[in-house]
C-alpha cells in the first residue's frame, strides 16, 4: 500500500512539475523579429509562427503576383507586432504542412492580434478543426468589420452565383468544382453570394477560387 502511495506521489510530482512548466511557457514572451505578410512572422528565436484562424491576402513573390489588400495586411500587422515582445499560445494541433508554428499572438497588453487583423477588415476567418479556441471570437469580430465595410469588405460587389457549403470543413466552392460536387448532401448548404458565405464564417475553396479570393 506505501509503494503504490509513493508511486501516486511521485507521479503527482511529475504531473505538476509539467503543468508548471507547460504554463511557464505559455507566459514567456519573444520580440518579432521579422514579418512576412499579415498572418504569417519570425521569432527571436527563429521559430517561424502561422496565426491560426485567419488567412490574409498573399503578397507578391516569386512569380506570383500579389493579391488586393496584401500590403495592407502585411503593413498592419508590422505596426503591431514588429520588435514587439508577443505570447504564443498553441491549440491542438502545432505545425502545419510547412512546419511553421500554428499560434494566437497576444501583445503584452492583451492585444489579441490574430482578432486584430479580422478586425480591421485585412484578413477573413479560416476555420480548420481541431484549432477552433477562438473561432467564434474571430468570426464576431469578422462580422464587425464586415458591417462596417473595413478593408476588402468595402465597396463590395459582386454578382449572384450558386455556391456549394461544406458545413464539416467550412468551405465553399463554385458550383462547378469537383470537391463541392463531392460534399455529401447532409453537409452542403447552398450559398448564393460570397458575402453570405464569408458572413457565416466559410472560407473559399483555394482550388476553384484560388487563395484568399474574395472578389
Amino acid at each position: 500500500m506505501r509503494k503504490i502511495e509513493r508511486i501516486f506521489r511521485v507521479m503527482l510530482f511529475i504531473w505538476v512539475t509539467l503543468a508548471c512548466a507547460s504554463q511557464a511557457s505559455s507566459d514567456e514572451f519573444f520580440s518579432v523579429r521579422r514579418v512576412y505578410d499579415g498572418d504569417t512572422i519570425e521569432l527571436e528565436n527563429g521559430t517561424h509562427i502561422r496565426y491560426i484562424g485567419i488567412n490574409a491576402p498573399e503578397i507578391a513573390h516569386q512569380d506570383k503576383p500579389g493579391e488586393p489588400f496584401g500590403l495592407e495586411a502585411l503593413t498592419l500587422n508590422e505596426k503591431i507586432v514588429l520588435s514587439k515582445p508577443v505570447r504564443i499560445q498553441g491549440d491542438q494541433e502545432s505545425l502545419d504542412q510547412y512546419n511553421r508554428r500554428l499560434a494566437y499572438v497576444f501583445l503584452r497588453d492583451g492585444t489579441f492580434v490574430n482578432q486584430e487583423i479580422i478586425r480591421n477588415g485585412l484578413a477573413h476567418v479560416l476555420y480548420k478543426s481541431p484549432n477552433i479556441t477562438y473561432d467564434a471570437v474571430l468570426l464576431k469580430s469578422q462580422q464587425e468589420a464586415m458591417k462596417a465595410e473595413k478593408g476588402m469588405w468595402g465597396n463590395w460587389k459582386e454578382k449572384a452565383t450558386d455556391y456549394i457549403g461544406n458545413t464539416h470543413s467550412r468551405r465553399f466552392h463554385l458550383k462547378t468544382c469537383a470537391l463541392g460536387q463531392r460534399t455529401s448532401q447532409q453537409n452542403r448548404i447552398p450559398f448564393g453570394r460570397k458575402w453570405d458565405a464569408f458572413w457565416e464564417g466559410y472560407a473559399p475553396c483555394k482550388k476553384c477560387m484560388g487563395q484568399g479570393s474574395i472578389d
